[in-house]
């Protein structure tokens, strides 16, 4: 009877010992998880801190503006009217937004709505920016684009609109609000909470790119270009 118990009892201590050793062994590796996300965050801050307006920019087939902010409105139909694309594109417009409200809250020219702006009010989110913008490019054959939004949305932007368009040459152009040189954002409460919420979203846009592809290419569709008027 005495060696079935102290059998027992070693067979108790090995499982709680391998316990043990199992909860280290969680605890190690979800702190080094909480570092490398930390550490990233850091990393996709700086890079979002240091992008900058270009002063100059090649020509392009096409301007795709994600819409979010007056500033990246005004950005593009700047681009437009410079030259610097044939179209314009405003993807993830309110429905209930008429061509007429966009010009006029831009200060836009009539026939430069009526001649080269396109519209889409399908996009609810980046996803459907890039899978919009994608079916606006093939739609006129268009082989580069600028891309304009916010510089702390760039990253993802150009992450999820290369998936969908990877032989397209796509020039970003980041809209600067607030400038964060210099880490300039760890002391500004508003900003850390934007760069860290988008950082999330990036993380999740490159973790969904690692699962396999569950919508089919985007097809060619039409877009509400801006009313003659």
């Amino acid at each position: 009877m005495t060696g079935v118990a102290i059998s027992g009892l070693g067979a108790a201590t090995r499982r709680t010992s391998s316990g043990w050793r199992a909860s280290r062994l969680c605890f190690a590796a979800a702190f080094l998880a909480c570092a490398a996300f930390l550490g990233g965050f850091v990393l996709f801050a700086d890079h979002v801190a240091h992008l900058e307006t270009p002063a100059e920019l090649p020509e392009a087939d096409g301007i795709v503006v994600l819409t979010g902010g007056q500033s990246r409105l005004d950005a593009g139909l700047d681009l437009l009217k410079a030259g610097k694309g044939k179209r314009l594109l405003i993807s993830g417009v309110n429905p209930v937004a008429r061509a007429d409200d966009l010009r006029i809250a831009t200060g836009g020219d009539r026939t430069l709505f009526n001649c080269c702006v396109d519209i889409d009010r399908v996009a609810l989110n980046t996803i459907g920016n890039a899978k919009e913008s994608a079916k606006w490019a093939s739609a006129n054959t268009y082989g580069s684009i600028i891309v304009v939004t916010n510089n702390y949305h760039m990253p993802r932007s150009l992450l999820e609109m290369r998936r969908i368009l990877p032989m397209a040459d796509l020039q970003a152009y980041p809209v600067v609000n607030t400038p964060l040189h210099d880490g300039a954002w760890m002391s500004k409460p508003d900003a850390l909470r934007v760069l860290f919420t988008e950082y999330t979203k990036y993380v999740a846009a490159l973790a969904r790119g690692l699962l396999p592809a569950a919508d089919p290419e985007p097809q060619l569709a039409d877009f509400n270009a801006a009313p003659h008027v």
